[in-house]
This record gives structure tokens, C-alpha cells and sequence, in this order.
């Protein structure tokens, strides 16, 4: 059994009812010619319904609980991986954020632009003041491509990608199997990877990074 405060990864199953899963499903199949079905970036500023489940109390009261404090929302991810829209995604840690502008901060960096955002890489103070939510509103196995990670990765802080590669090929990977209402929880910067889906139907994700940690200077999440 895999525990947040120990492994730094938990499922908590059957968390999200079926009517709110519909809900979102709903509203972003009808959206389908406006955002690319595999990946949508602030998908709580486009999906109202993805917006509520953000502010509700099964959520925010579940990151008050791990975090110690309340936290804001400041990343939400919708991702769809299907036969047509497959791909890999070799070890990595999430270890970047998207704020409001580039600026000089002592122990941040490199800084990129993805979709028109400031991304920067935070201090490690940063990350560990965050956690990773993804709401599975498909069962995920290992044929569709479902989470891989290494438990208790994350407090071996940031990594080079030397060291990632070595550490991953050294330790046992746990797959993170789940079902259609699940709830997966993560340290952003624990091991993670996923296949290839090798299924004809979805394996969609709600992504979802909560943070408690005060920006410096005049920075702001976005």
C-alpha cells in the first residue's frame, strides 16, 4: 500500500463521482474543435466544470490535509492518450512552474515559454510545498499507458538527468493501475514515466498541482 507522507504517491479509490466525471467528459467532447484532444494546458480557465471540481471541498480539504496549510490551484492539465494521440514519456520529474514573469531569483532557473507562459524551474522549497492531483475518468493499466513510479524518489531532491537515468534503471518501479474515478496523489518531483497505450479507447487524465508556498517579490502563479 502506497502512502503520500511515506512514499510520496498515493491512489484513493473511487473518489470522484461518476455524475462529476461525466460532467467533465461532457463538456470537453463538445469542445473538441476548439482544443486539441491530447493535451490542454489551463484547462480550469477553460472547463467550468473541471473549474469546480478545482474549488471543491474533496479536493481543496484533501490539500489542506497534506500540505498543512490551504493551498491555490496553479496547474491544471487535461490529457487524452489514445491510439490516434499516443506517445511515451520516458523518467522525468515535474519540476517546473508557469508564474506571471521573468525575473532574477537567487536558485531558479533555466526559464522557458511554454504556451505564452513563463516557466522557470523553483527551488526545491517550492516543490515540496506542492502536490499533484490527477483524477483518471478512464481505467488505466498498463496497456493504456498508466502512471510508473518510484516510491520515495522525490527526497533525493532535484536530479540531473545522469542521475536520473542511473536511479531509475537501479530501482524497482511501482505501476500505478487505477480505476475510472481514481485518484492519484504525487510529489511533482517523484520519479514518474508511462508507455505507449496499445488500447483503441482513452486513457484521459485530470491533472491538477496544488501549492501552498508564497511566490517571492512581485511573482504570482498563473
Amino acid at each position: 500500500m502506497l502512502n503520500f507522507d511515506e512514499h510520496g504517491i498515493e491512489i484513493k479509490r473511487n473518489y470522484i463521482s461518476g455524475s462529476v466525471l461525466e460532467g467533465i467528459k461532457n463538456e470537453i467532447s463538445a469542445s473538441v474543435k476548439k482544443y486539441p484532444r491530447h493535451g490542454i494546458r489551463g484547462a480550469e480557465k477553460k472547463f467550468s466544470t473541471i473549474k469546480k471540481l478545482t474549488e471543491s471541498t474533496k479536493l481543496v480539504d484533501l490539500g489542506i490535509s497534506l500540505l498543512g496549510s490551504k493551498s491555490q490551484v496553479v496547474r491544471a492539465i487535461y490529457f487524452d492518450k489514445t491510439q490516434d494521440n499516443n506517445w511515451l514519456v520516458s523518467w522525468h520529474q515535474d519540476k517546473t512552474i508557469a508564474v506571471n514573469k521573468k525575473i532574477d531569483v537567487p536558485g531558479w532557473g533555466p526559464w522557458s515559454i511554454k504556451d505564452e507562459q513563463h516557466h522557470v524551474q523553483p527551488s526545491l522549497e517550492v516543490l515540496n510545498n506542492m502536490v499533484t492531483f490527477r483524477l483518471h475518468l478512464d481505467a488505466a493499466d498498463e496497456s493504456n499507458g498508466c502512471l510508473k513510479v518510484i516510491p520515495k524518489s522525490h527526497e533525493l531532491g532535484i536530479l540531473s538527468q545522469q542521475e536520473l537515468t542511473m536511479i531509475a534503471s537501479e530501482l524497482e518501479p511501482c505501476l500505478c493501475e487505477v480505476a475510472e474515478g481514481d485518484l492519484l496523489i504525487m510529489k511533482p518531483h517523484i520519479l514518474h514515466a508511462s508507455g505507449k497505450s496499445q488500447n483503441p479507447g482513452h486513457r484521459r487524465v485530470v491533472h491538477i498541482e496544488y501549492s501552498n508556498y508564497l511566490l517571492p517579490l512581485n511573482l504570482s502563479w498563473v
